[in-house]
């Protein structure tokens, strides 16, 4: 497999996650990874500043020690889950920075739904977390029997956003607002808690997520959020898809004003630079698309 890109910013891991946020509420019906959505769902579509070939992986060493050290002592383990792990680990830890998602959790429900990334899901769509289309999904599809035969599936250009895709959908959604009162070491009441707000069916779930991270040690990866002093960085801007350019924020610009002068929408404005309140520092960058 090759090895994963990771675009991560540190200084913009630091702002985002103390900016406030609104999650958007959402009701339901039942699913294997998520409930039907109302009107209200977001819309989520490909990141168009990416260019998968233009961004760079910096390692985190230290989390690749960890899988290495658990090789060592306790070779019995699947292969396959291991490289896994040591192929993700720095989107989950990346993902936890910026949305306060514990990694072990990330990391065990993507072994747990792609079959550590074996699964037809994953390996012809990317699909690391069972996301079905539902009505506000623009992007490719997938189509693969699951509840019911041949159901749409998300279908995504590079894993990288079948991560984010997972992180934003957690994040955004009010059903699971308590979660993020847990402690990122918490793994157990995370588990559980995606359960009651109706993240699976499965009445086990909460059991197999649990026994994944013992088994692998992933709660050893939620540590980085104190310790983590680097690793994960942007090495370089990464070219638009879309046509676009970025502007840098002046005094007294809004998002509002913003909005208004280059004619796209706030909540548009908001999503591609991944912007979690309102709030704007003198100086910022932001990508404005060319209508």
């Amino acid at each position: 497999m090759k090895r994963i890109v990771v675009i991560v910013s540190v200084l913009s891991i630091v702002m985002l996650t103390s900016c406030g946020a609104n999650k958007r509420a959402t009701t339901a019906k039942k699913s294997r990874y998520m409930d039907a959505p109302t009107e209200t769902e977001p819309v989520v579509k490909e990141d168009p500043r990416v260019e998968d070939t233009t961004v760079k992986v910096e390692k985190i060493p230290f989390a690749d020690d960890l899988i290495n050290d658990l090789r060592a002592r306790k070779p019995h383990l699947s292969k396959s889950t291991g490289d896994y792990i040591e192929e993700y680990n720095d989107i989950a830890i990346a993902e936890m920075l910026r949305y306060k998602i514990p990694a072990s959790i990330t990391l065990a429900q993507g072994i747990l739904e792609s079959n550590s990334g074996k699964s037809r899901l994953t390996v012809k769509g990317n699909n690391h977390f069972g996301v079905k289309c539902h009505r506000s999904w623009k992007g490719k599809r997938i189509y693969h029997d699951d509840d019911a035969k041949q159901e749409c599936f998300r279908k995504y250009e590079h894993p990288l956003r079948s991560f984010r895709d997972h992180s934003l959908f957690l994040f955004e959604r009010k059903r699971y607002a308590a979660l993020f009162d847990l402690k990122l070491t918490n793994y157990k009441g995370w588990a559980r808690g995606l359960k009651k707000a109706g993240y699976a069916t499965d009445p086990k779930y909460p059991v197999k997520l649990i026994q994944i991270i013992e088994a692998y040690e992933l709660d050893k990866y939620d540590k980085f959020n104190k310790k983590y002093a680097g690793g994960v960085t942007r090495v370089s801007k990464p070219k638009p898809k879309k046509p676009g350019s970025y502007i840098v924020v002046k005094k007294g610009d809004t998002l509002y004003s913003l909005s208004k002068r280059h004619n796209i929408s706030v909540d548009r404005l908001k999503w591609l630079n991944g912007l979690k309140s309102n709030n704007l520092d003198i100086g910022q960058e932001l990508f404005i698309e060319k209508q």
